[in-house]
């Protein structure tokens, strides 16, 4: 009995390893994978946000209060392969800097948990959004937790689906609380400025 609980505990111990540390060597490798070839594409001319595939690069996301080193590829798509990447926009939704509500979902606490800290976030906390001409400036106005099926938080006016919105706006949505996905932590935010997207001697997007 005891030779048999001390193997079910190595393999639990396994599993968690795998969980926290291997899925996280897989979306490094999609996010440097992702962030070059979103380079390239913003490189090669006219590209724009409506033209992004599914599975592919869309914007990059800063949250300044996370450190200067926080920076993330996110995925056109919201689908488990698409999360398994990076945070994912939800199709359908605005776009970077468009009128109405620009809604990105992401892990908590495996597959790099790009929304780990999200509990942290305060209001008037910036988000930033850079794409191929534009970085966005979001300022954090309030957060909530709602249960899953709360799928009012991604309407153009979050919370109202037949409102016509009159906003630029951005919503986070991931697991809460970690490690468990019974409910979802939303972060709710504004957009502040828009400005034209800095870019480095060598091009590139900050990476």
């Amino acid at each position: 009995m005891g030779e048999l609980c001390i193997t079910a505990g190595l393999i639990v111990m396994l599993f968690v390893t795998y969980e926290l540390w291997g899925t996280g060597r897989y979306t490094e490798g999609q996010q440097n994978r992702l962030h070059d070839e979103m380079l390239n594409s913003w490189r090669s001319g006219k590209v724009t946000t409506e033209k992004v595939k599914l599975g592919t690069g869309l914007a990059m996301i800063r949250i300044p209060r996370f450190g200067k080193d926080y920076h993330f590829v996110v995925i056109e798509g919201v689908d488990r392969d698409d999360l398994r990447k990076g945070p994912g926009h939800y199709p359908g939704t605005a776009l970077p800097g468009e009128l109405g509500n620009f809604v990105v979902s992401g892990h908590r606490t495996t597959y790099s948990a790009p929304f780990n800290r999200l509990g942290e976030l305060d209001r008037g906390d910036k988000i930033l959004i850079d794409t191929r001409d534009d970085q966005y400036v979001y300022k954090v106005t309030d957060r909530k937790i709602v249960k899953p099926s709360a799928t009012e938080v991604t309407a153009p006016v979050p919370f109202r689906p037949k409102a016509k919105p009159t906003e630029r706006l951005i919503t986070l949505t991931t697991c809460h609380p970690k490690y468990s996905a019974a409910e979802r932590m939303i972060i709710f935010g504004e957009l502040a400025e828009a400005r034209p997207r800095v870019r480095s001697a060598a091009g590139s997007a900050g990476k």
